[in-house]
């Protein structure tokens, strides 16, 4: 029996003791909101607070915020008894029937709802809602010395990404149960936001010639690939990441790094505090000629931006960020990562390695 299924099982239990001392079953979770996410020093990531939300099936206002509770805890006992596998959208439409004929009412009518007290499953039972066999849209691709064992579907399957091609090894929503890495050969992991930009380093065979895992994200990262880049730095690999200079990189480096606020109950399993961005950066600018002119006027998005990044104590202790997210508001200009390629295609790997090398990253 997993972890998940006994948890499940005992929080039933405890309700169904709670009825029969004549008492309404209730449910106890953490509250996710902004006034209850903290920065966690020690840990270097976001977090949730100690203030916990107590819920009743006695009552008016919370006796349907109960009921949905539990039927999707009963739904995802279902599943892993089965062992099948679904996504958030199909546990939605598994719930989303009417209560009875002669009730015109809906379980769920709007999938939001449902989304969200699956990660009041997860805070309060602290577990991850993959453990629940839910999954998410795939999005991530690596390429690199590593040999992925995948236990799945009652088949095992040995996946060596060094041997995937043009397309690379796609990241699924679950990197834990019944997933194994075997054989890791790499001494680093490289993050490039873009796909594009990723195929162009695949093609050069980039991480063959610097012996590294290439991942992208294609944008922000998922889950799944938020996951394996955590479980990547627990074996000790340095964590690179090459994004564009504006609101939107500036927000998947963090994202990764600290973690997100929306997600900040799930603490260290998703966040990487070891990551470091190597670029692109506005000292860039000044470093390559060519990038002057390559610049772009940065949008109102990517100011605002970083001014609520200069409010954010864990990120303005860093000089450096500090001194980068000045120039922004100064120049008022942006630079994205394609620009790497204004000179030449190859000096995309040259600008890496001489980053790695000289230790010249953000951290």
């Amino acid at each position: 029996m997993s972890d998940a299924t006994k948890k499940l099982e005992l929080m039933g239990k405890n309700m169904v003791a709670e009825v029969r001392k004549g008492e309404g079953p209730t449910f106890e979770t953490t509250l996710r909101t902004k006034s209850n996410t903290i920065f966690d020093e020690s840990a270097g990531c976001l977090t949730t607070g100690d203030k916990k939300e107590m819920r009743k099936f006695l009552s008016v206002a919370q006796a349907r915020t109960f009921m949905q509770t539990v039927a999707i805890a009963a739904k995802s006992r279902q599943f892993l008894k089965q062992d099948l596998h679904t996504s958030i959208r199909g546990l939605f439409y598994q719930l989303k029937f009417s209560l009875g004929e002669d009730v015109d009412e809906d379980v769920f009518t709007e999938q939001s709802e449902s989304n969200s007290l699956i990660e009041d499953l997860e805070v309060a039972l602290k577990i991850k809602r993959e453990d629940l066999n839910l999954t998410t849209d795939r999005k991530g691709f690596v390429a690199g010395p590593m040999t992925i064992m995948d236990r799945f579907g009652g088949d095992e399957t040995l996946i060596d990404l060094s041997k995937q091609g043009r397309s690379g090894w796609s990241i699924p929503s679950d990197v834990d149960n019944g997933m194994e890495i075997k054989k890791l050969d790499a001494e680093y992991v490289l993050v490039v936001e873009k796909d594009a930009l990723w195929q162009r380093l695949n093609e050069d065979k980039f991480w063959k010639k610097e012996n590294c895992l290439l991942v992208t994200p294609k944008g922000q990262s998922t889950r799944g690939t938020r996951r394996l880049l955590r479980k990547l730095a627990d074996k000790k690999l340095p964590i690179y990441c090459l994004m564009d200079c504006d609101a939107w990189g500036w927000y998947i480096y963090w994202t990764i790094k600290t973690g997100s606020m929306n997600l900040a109950y799930l603490g260290r399993d998703f966040a990487v505090p070891e990551a470091r961005f190597l670029g692109v950066t506005m000292s860039d600018i000044k470093e390559f000629d060519f990038l002057e002119k390559l610049t772009i006027k940065a949008k109102e998005v990517d100011v605002k931006r970083a001014e609520e990044m200069l409010g954010y104590p864990w990120i303005n202790r860093h000089k450096d960020w500090v001194r980068e997210l000045k120039m922004v508001l100064k120049t008022k200009k942006k630079i994205e990562q394609d620009a790497l390629q204004g000179q030449r295609l190859t000096f995309v790997g040259e600008y890496i390695k001489k980053k790695i090398e000289g230790k010249e990253w953000l951290s």
